[in-house]
């Protein structure tokens, strides 16, 4: 491997060339190879690059976060003002995290902040639910497939994350602050989590105003909907009966599983991934807000289950069973990304261990540091320092690269990019961990399901 190597080498190239005339590049290449970042000093960094994908590249009008960014401006079928209510979600987390560490002015966040409540007011909802893709400009929903052109409730719950962070950051400050944080409670409370029952004991994922129940997707576990039931169980105005978890998420019992690999218990049957467990946002997502440490219930220890998904998926690639070019401790981590075809094209697909193209996207290793700091940092670095220009942009690291392929995005996701920066935050400080945690209608929802976490209380 060249990571230690490169630096010495490009100061010996310049050294060499001493004789002539230094450029102001050349100049600033010494300099950054020779003070190499401490690990502090690369998080903060890492944290600050990719929450400006919430902010300085956020969709103007809305103030919510673009479902993608392309740096060079050129977006298939015009869609620069579609906003994403997912990775919108993780994005109030991210400025949460911003405006505690002063990225942001408290009247630049507030400003923001008032904005989006605004905006997500009088954007279009589905018995409380936001759709997976609104308009930024108009509110309205753009369908994200033909029959999922209404509420989807799971990236409402990823949304209601966010909001219910931003309401107990707020909700003990000035005259403003309070207000803001009555604006978000009352988003929170308009969601119908129990009408998206339909009746039965089992979420359903999305529910449209002209298809009705059609797409027929039951939220059953193991995957990234855990916080869909958590939050249905909190809501203070549609909560779920305990039953719903228990019988639907749960399948009676039923998700419990007793594979394992590398030696490492899967405890839960991952969807579809029984042998290796999921791609890695399943370990993310739900737990951007959710607080892994200590947290049980009679189906599995979340961090216990979190920690061994991460260390099969970078036990798997130090395997690298495929032979891939530079899968190594220092460059790993398969999750939802753009990814490599075979004819050249870019798409997008679920990396894990069993659907394993060739294709590492930065945000499983880094949004992993909560539950594998040494072997994360290690890939961060990696990825910042020795391939930098094929990784490194406005927003931080771009969505996905492959040294199979000689390959890189140099293109965003929100839903990728929102839980590096949260996840490092929670890393640094358990900042927004400790606001949705402590948030009472959580705490009350978490036990209602029959869970248990001493650090809370619960």
């Amino acid at each position: 491997m060249l990571k230690n190597i490169l630096p010495v080498c490009l100061l010996l190239l310049l050294s060499c060339n001493s004789n002539k005339k230094e450029s102001p590049q050349q100049k600033d290449i010494a300099i950054v190879q020779h003070e190499r970042l401490t690990d502090e000093q690369l998080l903060d960094l890492v944290e600050k690059q990719s929450f400006k994908y919430f902010w300085d590249f956020a969709e103007p009008n809305s103030g919510l976060a673009r479902e993608r960014y392309h740096p060079d401006g050129n977006y298939p079928q015009n869609d620069a003002h579609v906003v994403t209510t997912g990775g919108s979600g993780f994005g109030l987390l991210s400025i949460i995290a911003a405006d505690s560490r002063g990225y942001v002015t408290r009247s630049e966040t507030l400003e923001r902040l008032e904005k989006v409540a605004g905006f997500l007011k009088n954007a279009d909802r589905f018995h409380g639910a936001w759709p997976h893709w609104m308009n930024g400009n108009t509110g309205k929903v753009q369908p994200f497939g033909k029959k999922d052109n209404g509420g989807d409730l799971v990236e409402t719950a990823f949304m209601c994350e966010g909001i219910i962070c931003v309401r107990e950051y707020f909700k003990n400050g000035n005259e403003r602050e309070k207000k803001l944080a009555a604006q978000f409670d009352e988003l929170w409370k308009g969601v119908d989590f129990n009408w998206y029952r339909n009746g039965q004991n089992v979420l359903y994922w999305h529910w449209s105003p002209e298809y009705n129940w059609e797409m027929n997707f039951p939220l059953q576990g193991y995957n990234e909907c855990l916080i869909t039931y958590v939050l249905a169980a909190s809501s203070p105005t549609h909560s779920i009966p305990a039953a719903a978890y228990h019988e639907g998420w749960a399948r009676g019992g039923a998700i419990k599983s007793s594979n394992t690999k590398y030696g490492l218990p899967l405890i839960v049957k991952h969807n579809g991934a029984e042998e290796y467990g999921g791609p890695l946002f399943w370990a993310h997502y739900s737990y951007v807000g959710l607080d892994p440490h200590g947290l049980t219930d009679e189906y599995a220890n979340y961090w216990d289950l979190n920690y061994n998904q991460v260390m099969i998926d970078y036990k798997y690639c130090v395997e690298n069973p495929k032979h891939y070019k530079g899968y190594d401790p220092d460059y790993w981590g398969l999750t939802a990304s753009y990814t490599h075809n075979p004819d050249g094209s870019t798409g997008y697909t679920a990396h894990m261990p069993s659907n394993d193209t060739g294709v590492i996207s930065p945000t499983a290793a880094v949004s992993s540091i909560v539950y594998t700091p040494e072997q994360s940092i290690a890939a961060m670095r990696n990825f910042y320092e020795n391939f930098n220009e094929q990784l490194w942009g406005p927003a931080g690291f771009y969505d996905a690269h492959s040294q199979q392929y000689d390959w890189s995005t140099k293109k965003y996701l929100a839903i990728d990019q929102g839980p590096m920066p949260v996840m490092i935050e929670n890393y640094r400080s358990g900042l927004l961990w400790k606001l949705f945690m402590n948030a009472p209608e959580v705490q009350q929802g978490l036990k209602k399901l029959g869970f248990k976490s001493g650090k809370y209380g619960i």
